[in-house]
């Protein structure tokens, strides 16, 4: 897989956005119970297979086949199922799972209303739905971040589709937001080569590649020591708070009592 902003990757991305993910897996794994676990937007797995227990039926979904396909063969130690699908249309029966995450995929919807639906579709009447999403006003420009959320729009989407919803923030160490601050002013910079915002009326193909692109070149020159663990970055410096401002990177919503 090439690295190209959509996804995560080990090795390529830096560690303090690794860190961002495993720590936002690491909030849900906290709060979900037994019996069946749903992951939407799986990946290759590496953080779905957190949720593996003994109590516990772990079913991935992925949009891209070889990706879900990838998923199995890399953890071959868990009892892990994956099914390749559109996050906005499951091939899932109504109520059937305990517990639902969806990470980091919300903001890829151009219209999210339908993948929120679909989770509460397949939620149980008693069952918890989780959502990580970048907070928009910290987000950085991505053309896969289509769809990107304050806490109230977030609460307000949710709010049509669940009973409950709780909204929390995923914050940072100043050290570790830092880093994110001299990503984030980089990237301005770069941008700031398109002036009149050429790149907006570009084909979405050419502008994900051309963002792609610029991203591997990017990271070639300024993540040598950012990458591979070798910031030193964990999840461990990172953490949930109920104030929520501008600054605060991640907002986890905790959906239950879904409306049928």
């Amino acid at each position: 897989m090439k690295l190209t902003g959509e996804r995560p990757m080990e090795g390529q991305t830096p560690d303090s956005l690794l860190a961002l993910h495993a720590a936002g897996y690491r909030e849900v794994r906290a709060r979900v119970g037994s019996g069946r676990m749903l992951d939407l937007g799986c990946g290759l797995a590496d953080g779905t297979v957190g949720f593996a227990a003994d109590d516990r039926m772990l079913i991935g979904v992925d949009y891209d086949q070889e990706t879900a396909a990838s998923a199995v063969k890399l953890h071959p130690d868990v009892d892990l199922r994956t099914v390749c699908s559109d996050g906005a249309k499951l091939p899932l029966r109504t109520a059937s799972f305990d517990d639902v995450c969806s990470s980091h995929l919300i903001e890829h919807f151009v219209d999210p209303e339908f993948h929120v639906a679909e989770v509460a579709r397949v939620l149980s009447d008693d069952g918890r739905a989780f959502f990580l999403t970048p907070n928009e006003p910290a987000d950085f420009e991505n053309p896969y971040h289509v769809y990107l959320f304050s806490p109230e729009d977030l609460q307000a989407m949710l709010s049509r589709h669940f009973n409950t919803v709780t909204i929390m923030g995923l914050d940072a160490t100043p050290e570790v937001k830092a880093d994110f601050e001299k990503r984030r002013a980089m990237a301005n910079k770069l941008l700031r080569l398109d002036p009149f915002g050429i790149r907006h009326k570009l084909p979405r193909s050419a502008f994900v590649w051309l963002h792609a692109t610029g991203r591997r070149v990017a990271y070639r020159f300024t993540n040598t020591e950012q990458v591979g663990g070798q910031s030193g970055i964990t999840d461990a410096e990172f953490f949930t708070t109920d104030s929520i401002d501008a600054s605060t990177l991640v907002l986890i919503a905790v959906a239950e009592n879904p409306k049928r």
